[in-house]
C-alpha cells in the first residue's frame, strides 16, 4: 500500500517495450544527490510490490548518487520497467521527482519513458521503461574507442532526444556515457534526466561533444571525471583534453574539429536542432562512406558573449580567402553582364532563345540539371509499425527487419478473413522518423506478394507508439499524392508523389489492402524491405 504522494502516472509515455539487462549507470550529480545515502532502513526486496502495482524483480546497481535501480514487473501491464529509488524522499527527493514528471511529457524513441513518479516520504522511486542492452559506458569498457560511424550515429541520436527536450523549454542535465544506452535492437536512449539551477541548454550540447569525444578516445573530457570514474581525457598544462586525432589514429578532420568545437567555451554552441541536422548529414555520410565529402559544417558558430576571443586559425583564414575568392569572380562575372548589356542596347549581339534561332528574351544557357536522389540510409530506430485500435500491437519488434538490407527478413502480418483488414480497421503501416525534415523523390516496398493496396502520408509529429496515438496519427495524418491507395501489381511498388519544394521528416507507409496467400486460409502478406530516396 502506497502512503505517500503519487506525482505523475504516464503509461502512455512508453516508446518502446524494453526487455531486461544493464540500466542506468552514473550521471554527473546534483546539489540534492550530494547528501543522498544508499538504501539501508526500510530497504527494499525483491518480491515487494510498490504502490500496488510495481513488483520489483532484481536489484541491479547503485548509481553514483546512491539510488537503487531495480529491475521490476507492472502486475497491471505486465511488462518490465526500471525502478529508481532513493532514501529518503519528502524535499531531498524533490528535484529528481521533479525531472521525472517534466521528462513523462517527452515522447521521443530517443528518450526513455517515464512512467511514474512516487514520494512515500520513507523513500521515492521513478518508474520507467527498461531498455535490453547497455549503457555507452559499459560498451565502451567492453569494446574500446568506436569507429567514427557509429560515434556520429549515436551523437546523432542524442542531439535529436534533445531537440525534443529543449523544444519543451526543459533541460536535461545528465547527458553522460552512464546514461546513454544502447539497446540490443540497435536504439539509442537517453535515460534519468537530471537538470538542477546549474544545468543549460549548452551545458546539454556541449555534453554531446563529450559523449562524441568518449565514443572516439574511450576518455571523458569533461570536469566530472572524478565521481564518474571514467578514464580522464589526455591533458595539456592547461588542463585542455588532446584532440582526438592526437590520440587515436584514423578520426576524420571535419570530426575532429567539430568535437573540440563542442567542448571548446570559446566558441558558442549550436542549438540542438542544428546539431541534429550537422550530425544527420555526417551519419548519411558515413553510411556511404563518403567521408572526405562531407564539406564544412552545415551551422554557423559564432563567440560566446561570455568567453575570450578566439584566436585566429588555419579555418578562419580559409574561410576569408574563399569570400575573397568569390568576390573577385563576382567582379569578372559584373563586368562582363555591364558589358553584355551596352551591347544590346546599342544594337549588337540581340538575345536569342536557345534552339529556335529567333530573337527573344532566353539566356541560351541549358538548365542545370537536376540532382539524382541518394538513398538515405535508415535503422530500426528509425521506423515503428502503425497498429491503430482494435490492434493488439504484436508486430512492434518486426519494424526493424524493413530497414535491415536482408530481403529474407520481414515484417510479417497476422492473417485477416477479408482483404480491409477483417473489416476491423483502416490499416496498418510503417511510420519512418528522418530525425529532421528532408527533400524525397521516391519510396520503394518489396513485399513477399502482389496485390498489395498502399499510400505515403507525412504528419508533423509522431503522437506516440501506443494505439491511441496511432489512432490521432491517422486522423492528422495527410496522405501524398491523389489520396487513393495503389495496388503493387508486383512485389515490389514504388511511390515518387513527393512535392519537390516541400520537406518531410515523418512519413507512412499505410496498407489498406491485403492480397489472398494460397498458403494460408486468407488474407496476408510480409513487409520485406522499404527504401527512401531522396536529396
Amino acid at each position: 500500500m502506497c502512503a505517500g504522494a503519487r506525482l505523475v502516472l504516464s503509461t502512455q509515455a512508453c516508446t518502446t517495450e524494453g526487455g531486461l539487462v544493464t540500466q542506468v549507470g552514473e550521471g554527473h550529480e546534483t546539489a540534492a544527490d550530494e547528501a543522498g545515502p544508499v538504501l539501508t532502513f526500510g530497504a527494499p526486496t525483491a518480491g515487494e510490490i510498490l504502490a500496488e502495482r510495481y513488483q520489483l524483480e532484481q536489484h541491479v546497481n547503485n548509481d553514483s548518487a546512491g539510488r537503487q535501480v531495480w529491475r521490476g514487473i507492472d502486475v497491471i501491464l505486465r511488462r518490465p520497467v526500471a525502478v529508481v529509488l532513493r532514501h529518503p524522499g519528502g524535499d531531498s527527493a524533490t528535484e529528481m521527482l521533479q525531472a521525472a514528471v517534466a521528462a513523462s511529457r517527452v515522447i521521443h524513441p530517443n528518450l526513455v519513458g517515464v512512467y511514474d513518479a512516487i514520494d512515500e516520504q520513507e523513500r521515492a522511486y521513478v518508474v520507467r521503461e527498461w531498455v535490453d542492452g547497455e549503457s555507452l559506458r559499459d560498451l565502451i569498457a567492453a569494446e574500446g574507442p568506436l569507429d567514427p560511424a557509429r560515434a556520429i550515429a549515436i551523437a546523432h541520436a542524442v542531439a535529436d532526444a534533445l531537440t525534443a527536450v529543449h523544444a519543451t523549454g526543459m533541460v536535461h542535465g545528465n547527458v553522460h556515457p552512464g546514461t546513454t544506452l544502447i539497446a540490443d535492437d540497435g536504439r539509442v536512449v537517453l535515460a534519468d534526466a537530471r537538470a538542477d539551477s546549474a544545468d543549460s541548454v549548452e551545458s546539454d550540447i556541449r555534453a554531446v561533444g563529450g559523449l562524441l569525444y568518449f565514443a572516439l578516445t574511450a576518455h571523458w573530457p569533461h570536469d566530472e571525471v572524478g565521481r564518474s570514474a571514467l578514464s580522464d581525457a589526455n591533458r595539456d598544462s592547461a588542463g585542455n583534453p588532446a584532440a582526438p586525432r592526437q590520440v587515436r589514429a584514423g578520426v576524420p578532420a571535419y570530426l575532429d574539429d567539430l568535437t573540440m568545437d563542442l567542448l571548446d567555451r570559446r566558441v558558442a554552441p549550436p542549438a540542438a536542432d542544428a546539431l541534429t541536422a550537422e550530425l544527420g548529414r555526417l551519419d548519411a555520410a558515413s553510411e556511404d562512406e563518403e567521408f572526405e565529402d562531407v564539406g564544412p559544417l552545415r551551422f554557423v558558430q559564432g563567440t560566446s558573449s561570455s568567453a575570450e576571443p578566439i584566436k585566429t586559425t588555419p579555418k578562419i583564414l580559409l574561410g576569408v580567402g574563399a569570400l575573397v575568392v568569390i568576390a573577385i569572380i563576382g567582379l569578372i562575372f559584373g563586368i562582363r553582364a555591364i558589358n553584355d548589356t551596352s551591347k544590346t542596347e546599342t544594337g549588337a549581339n540581340p538575345p536569342v532563345t536557345a534552339g529556335t534561332g529567333q530573337e527573344g528574351t532566353g539566356t541560351g544557357d541549358a538548365a542545370a540539371p537536376a540532382p539524382d536522389p541518394k538513398k538515405i540510409a535508415l535503422t530500426a530506430d528509425q521506423v515503428r509499425i502503425v497498429d491503430p485500435p482494435p490492434g493488439d500491437r504484436d508486430d512492434s519488434d518486426e519494424a526493424k527487419f524493413v530497414v535491415d538490407g536482408d530481403s529474407e527478413t520481414s515484417w510479417s502480418l497476422a492473417w485477416y478473413k477479408s482483404p480491409k483488414f477483417g473489416n476491423l480497421k483502416d490499416g496498418m503501416g510503417v511510420l519512418i522518423n528522418l530525425g529532421s525534415p528532408r527533400a524525397l523523390a521516391e519510396i520503394q516496398v518489396a513485399t513477399s506478394a502482389p496485390g498489395v493496396a498502399m499510400d505515403v502520408r507525412y504528419g508533423a509529429n509522431d503522437p506516440g507508439d501506443t494505439s491511441n496515438g496511432d489512432e490521432k496519427l491517422l486522423k492528422e495524418y495527410k496522405k501524398l499524392g491523389d489520396g487513393d491507395a495503389e495496388k503493387s501489381t508486383g512485389t515490389n511498388w514504388a511511390f515518387s508523389g513527393f512535392e519537390p519544394d516541400q520537406k518531410y521528416q515523418y512519413v507512412l507507409v499505410f496498407l489498406t489492402e491485403l492480397p489472398t496467400n494460397e498458403d494460408g486460409p486468407g488474407y496476408k502478406v510480409n513487409v520485406n524491405e522499404i527504401q527512401l530516396y531522396g536529396y
